[in-house]
């Protein structure tokens, strides 16, 4: 199924294309959110003060929610103010983020262990038709970069071990320790500094809001993968209501129907 926001819009001129990683092509780190959550939710709920669960729980799921897309340090950055609002003495951000990726890393080893044994396909961890839809794109002669909010140094070897590398001629990006030094917006504006490509000539794929507000921003076009993970087979409707709000002009659940979809990005 395949929304179209806003009928007539068209990626006929574009000349670059942004694809974001975790949730709109990668399913190795699918159900990070649930690991997310809680860890934060027990840090605030060790400060005893009063809060319900449930209260504490919609208020880290808000500032996640709103930071998905962004380097992940952000995210721990948002948890640490909430500690020092509360009266605590917060860690580092870094010390969180560290903290994150180590119980994240329990949820997802078996399955980077299984690519890297070649015991699973790469498509058990892909959003389905995200090959076929890369292979289209390329064949049409645009340039293709990814950007993730996830650690470059992981996010690189898992597009690695998906088989995604060879498609992004204009890169495969992360997030760095340095974390001011590299975002989705900033990438957007060294492509249209650089004269690749302008504003209306990018055409941006991803589930979080920030990368379909930067595309937007700029003039592109901009596809809301609106991913029900694992399963990816219907609309999220949290993600998709999140992704029309900043303005996404066609919004899908994977890339099953991609005839359709290059029919309505591309009607020439």
């Amino acid at each position: 199924m395949i929304e179209c926001l806003r009928p007539g819009v068209s990626a006929e001129r574009a000349r670059v294309v942004l694809f974001d990683f975790d949730g709109t092509l990668s399913l190795i780190r699918s159900g990070w959110v649930e690991v997310m959550v809680p860890m934060m939710v027990e840090i605030l709920a060790e400060l005893k003060t009063g809060e319900s669960e449930a209260e504490l729980r919609a208020v880290v799921e808000e500032f996640v929610g709103r930071l998905t897309g962004k380097q992940t340090i952000y995210q721990m950055i948002a948890l640490a103010e909430e500690v020092r609002k509360r009266g605590g003495t917060p860690k580092d951000p870094l010390e969180y983020k560290h903290q994150y990726l180590a119980l994240l890393w329990e949820k997802i080893k078996d399955r980077v262990a299984e690519l890297e044994r070649g015991d699973a396909p790469p498509e058990k961890y892909l959003v389905p038709g995200s090959v076929e839809l890369l292979e289209s794109l390329k064949e049409r002669g645009l340039k293709m970069y990814l950007a993730s909010g996830t650690d470059q140094i992981y996010m690189r070897r898992e597009a690695e071990l998906l088989g995604l590398t060879r498609y992004f001629d204009g890169g495969v990006y992360g997030a760095l320790d340095d974390y001011k030094s590299f975002s989705k917006a900033i990438l957007i504006q060294r492509i249209i500094s650089s004269a690749e490509a302008r504003g209306d000539e990018l055409l941006g794929f991803g589930d979080g809001y920030v990368e379909i507000e930067n595309v937007k921003q700029v003039g592109g076009v901009a596809v809301g993968v609106a991913t029900d993970e694992p399963d990816c087979r219907q609309v999220n409707e949290w993600k998709r209501r999140r992704l029309a709000g900043v303005g996404a002009d066609l919004i899908i659940p994977n890339y099953i129907e991609r005839d359709q979809l290059l029919r309505l990005l591309f009607p020439q």
